[in-house]
Parts: structure tokens; C-alpha cells; sequence
């Protein structure tokens, strides 16, 4: 068996050569600094390094457990991502399934270029257009809600905006992009499946419903996987900017906290234990997802 499997290896070795600069990256910039991760057990002070400082066992933890902020980060957190998740996760395969039925090539290839566009624009830069064009003075949502008859919205000071602010901006900078998946998947479709379900009689709804929802439905189970799975893992840099000190009630979420309290106050090692526990939960969130789409649907991610 060690001969045929060496065997093998040899035989196809230009394909590890080309998976290696993968595996290197993984393992020097995922797998090594996983070294570091004991911190959040110690007293860390740099001058001490690593192996010199004080093991204080869940000492961080449980601070973080007992803080008055700890349900306001969860809730803030979840809120968001949940929010995100119920809101963004439809709308790719929606686009998709509407631009899979557009016959006409060039409205098709303008849509997906329009759609997708904001998806090449940084962070920095959406967050500056969010900002601008919801300003209660002179921004252009603003002037529409004037020109309506209501009052201008403060939606970047108050508190109760900011999800909603943080989660369509997101939708609209990231759903043409995910349509991506599901038109490649789309594409593998028998055309002679739609065939015959004319000649029964279905319609192009009944089409859409019974051939093309589930022959990308293990991809969309995937895709519901990772992202259930990166729940609590949302990144930083948007609500970052975004945030400013009237709409911290909503806006503080674990990411940020961490950034704040790890490179700006230099409590590492609290920093640390509160970045681990989010990274527990998302893995427990994942396999726990993973087992239940494979008992119900067969598909998952191993």
C-alpha cells in the first residue's frame, strides 16, 4: 500500500507543487502564530515574552465573562450578523436565478457589471460614501427625505440605524459578487430538463422552483455553512469606521472591542482570551451547522 501511495505521489507531483504555495501560506500565516494563542492563559508582558510571563489560567476569561460589556458585545455581535445573514445569504440567489432567465446578453452583462462593481471598491472608500450620503445636511438620502415632506434622519448618530445602515450597505457592495457561485452552478444545468418540462406544460416559475433552486441547492447549503460557521467572525474594518461614539450602543462588537483593547489599551492577553473564545464559538457553530445540513441534506462540508 506505502509503495502504490509513493507511487502516486510521484506520478502526479506537479500537482503538489502546485497546491505547496497554498499549503505554505496556511501554515506559516494560520498555523504557526497558533503558538501565540497561550497568551490568553498568561499574564503577557513583551519585555517577559511568551514562555516568561505569568500562566494565569481562564483569569482573562472569566473577566471577560463578569464584565458589565460582555451581553452587550454577544447581543451587538449576533444582532448584526444575524441581520446580515437573513438579509444577504437570498439576494445572490435570487440575482442569479433572475439573471439565468434574462435572455437578452447585453441588459444581462450590464446588470452583472453594475451589480458587481461595488465589490472592487475599499472599505475605506464605501465607508466615506455611506457617511456622505447619509449626512442630515447634506446628504443625498436626506434630501430625498426632505423632499418627501419628513424630517432629516440623523442615521449615522443614532443608535437604532446602524445595523441597518451596516447591513444594506454590505448587501449592496457584496450581492452581485456572490451571484458568481450560483451562475457557474447555474450553467451545469441539462438544458433538455427544462426542455421536457415544457413539453409537460410548466411554466418558467414552476421551472425555476422544481430544476434550478435544487440543482444549486448543495451549493447554497455550503455557502449557508461557512457562513453560519464565520457568524461571530465578522471583520472590523467597516464597523470601524463607521462607528462613532453616539452609536456605540449598537455599533461595539467583539472584533472591535478586541482591536481596542489589544492595540490601543495593550491588554494583550485579555485581548487574546476574548479573540480565542470568539474563534471557539464559530467552530462550534460550524460543526454543529455542518452535522445537521449532513443528516438533513446530505451535503456538508465533510
Amino acid at each position: 500500500m506505502k509503495r502504490k501511495k509513493n507511487r502516486k505521489i510521484l506520478q502526479n507531483w506537479q500537482l503538489y507543487i502546485f497546491i505547496l504555495p497554498a499549503f505554505l501560506y496556511f501554515f506559516i500565516f494560520h498555523y504557526i502564530p497558533l503558538y501565540g494563542v497561550q497568551i490568553a492563559f498568561k499574564d503577557f508582558t513583551p519585555t517577559a515574552g511568551i514562555t516568561g510571563s505569568e500562566w494565569v489560567g481562564f483569569k482573562h476569561f472569566i473577566r471577560f465573562f463578569d464584565s458589565y460589556y460582555f451581553w452587550d458585545l454577544i447581543r451587538n455581535t449576533l444582532g448584526i450578523s444575524v441581520y446580515e445573514l437573513i438579509v444577504g445569504f437570498p439576494l445572490p440567489i435570487i440575482l442569479a436565478l433572475l439573471l439565468n432567465e434574462a435572455k437578452d446578453n447585453f441588459f444581462k452583462r450590464s446588470v452583472q457589471t453594475v451589480t458587481y462593481a461595488p465589490h472592487f471598491i475599499s472599505v475605506v472608500v464605501i465607508a466615506g460614501m455611506v457617511i456622505a450620503f447619509l449626512s442630515p445636511v447634506t446628504g443625498v438620502i436626506n434630501h430625498f427625505v426632505q423632499f418627501l415632506g419628513f424630517e432629516p434622519i440623523a442615521f449615522m448618530t443614532d443608535p437604532a440605524w446602524f445595523k441597518t445602515v451596516y447591513v444594506l450597505s454590505g448587501v449592496w457592495q457584496s450581492t452581485g459578487w456572490g451571484t458568481i457561485i450560483y451562475l457557474a452552478a447555474l450553467s451545469g444545468v441539462d438544458p433538455q430538463h427544462h426542455e421536457a418540462a415544457i413539453v409537460e406544460g410548466a411554466n418558467r416559475l414552476q421551472r425555476i422552483w422544481h430544476i434550478n433552486i435544487p440543482f444549486i441547492f448543495p451549493t447554497m447549503v455550503i455557502l449557508l455553512i461557512m457562513n453560519v460557521g464565520s457568524i461571530m467572525a465578522m471583520g472590523f474594518e467597516k464597523i470601524l469606521l463607521l462607528q462613532n461614539p453616539l452609536n456605540l450602543e449598537s455599533s461595539n462588537v467583539i472584533a472591535t472591542f478586541v482591536y481596542k483593547a489589544g492595540l490601543l489599551d495593550a491588554q494583550y492577553s485579555f485581548a487574546s482570551a476574548v479573540g480565542l473564545f470568539n474563534a471557539v464559538i464559530n467552530a462550534i457553530l460550524l460543526i454543529v451547522v455542518n452535522q445537521i445540513a449532513r443528516k438533513t441534506s446530505e451535503t456538508s462540508l465533510w
